[in-house]
């Protein structure tokens, strides 16, 4: 009987070129600057233009702002320490030899073996090049927080993507509606504080609302960033459930227990959803990097066992 792998004609992985490592405390310190600058830019912003209309009775400019930053900075915080669903490294047990299958939704992917954390991705997770560490529904790795977004921490990445493009938005806002009420006024250090927090306000309002729409887009599809150009055949993804369940699945759906053992064991077993051996059809089927599933098979020279 011919190997598992040999009845799945699935299209390889991609591989990303190899990188010279950076040192940890570059990236780090990038990070930690935007954090720095958040607030700086938040603090001339509520220190001048906003003071201003605050002394002249303008009281609903620093709430609404004020809860847009305080909401921003949070989920940026978060978002820098969050764990995105790191996969620790295997059992030594486990050898590339094996071939894994699962099933989703009547599709089968052959387990791609990471050599670097010993053990068999489950779908949709990748190795982060940066990070070193695998990742559960990898989508990308964000250098703006230092932090891959996966499945564990991409609603705080959805979260500070719309709260910053929101309080760019009311910053702009007011900055202009103050320009306006003070033209009457000679050129002052407020008005110069105004246009200087405007102009970034106004160059991430176009980046930020293309990033929301495209996110969107991608939830709505059950896609990945990482996935790229890489689309399952036959125009079908397995994991898309409709739009509305898409969503809930990906900011409201419970995120389960972590994977914090040494051994992480990826094939899960779910009684009614096992199939047979003899009436497995392998359909063609992209092996871009997909989210744990619950059922799995697993061959060892054409004999198979279960997890």
């Amino acid at each position: 009987m011919p190997l598992l792998k040999d009845a799945m004609p699935l299209m390889k992985e991609p591989h990303p070129p190899p990188q010279a490592p950076l040192p940890w405390i570059l990236p780090s310190l990038f990070a930690a600057f935007n954090v720095v600058l958040l607030v700086v830019f938040s603090g001339l912003f509520f220190a001048f233009p906003c003071r201003w209309l605050a002394q002249n009775g303008e009281w609903a400019f620093p709430l609404v702002t004020g809860l847009l930053c305080v909401l921003t900075i949070f989920s940026l915080v978060s978002l820098n320490f969050s764990d995105p669903g790191i996969l620790h490294q295997g059992s030594n047990e486990q050898g590339p030899m094996m071939v894994q299958v699962v099933w989703v939704n009547h599709r089968a992917f052959r387990l791609q073996w990471c050599q670097k954390c010993c053990f068999h991705r489950p779908p949709r997770t990748y190795h982060c090049p940066w990070c070193n560490i695998c990742v559960e529904d990898f989508d990308h790795h964000c250098k703006w927080v230092n932090n891959c977004i996966g499945h564990r921490n991409f609603r705080f990445f959805m979260l500070l993507v719309l709260s910053l493009f929101l309080y760019s938005g009311a910053m702009l806002v007011t900055c202009l509606i103050f320009l306006v009420r003070t033209t009457h006024l000679p050129f002052s250090m407020d008005k110069a504080i105004a246009i200087l927090v405007a102009v970034p306000a106004v160059g991430f309002l176009v980046p930020l609302f293309l990033l929301l729409l495209i996110q969107a887009k991608s939830v709505s599809a059950a896609e990945r960033s990482h996935e790229g150009k890489c689309r399952y055949l036959q125009g079908y993804n397995p994991f898309d459930h409709g739009c509305a369940s898409n969503w809930y699945l990906t900011i409201c759906a419970p995120l389960g227990p972590k994977y914090m053992a040494k051994a992480v064991w990826l094939q899960r077993m779910v009684g009614s959803d096992w199939a047979p051996m003899q009436n497995l059809h392998f359909p063609m089927a992209c092996a871009c990097p997909p989210a744990p599933t619950s059922e799995s098979l697993q061959t060892r020279e054409g004999s198979p066992r279960e997890w």
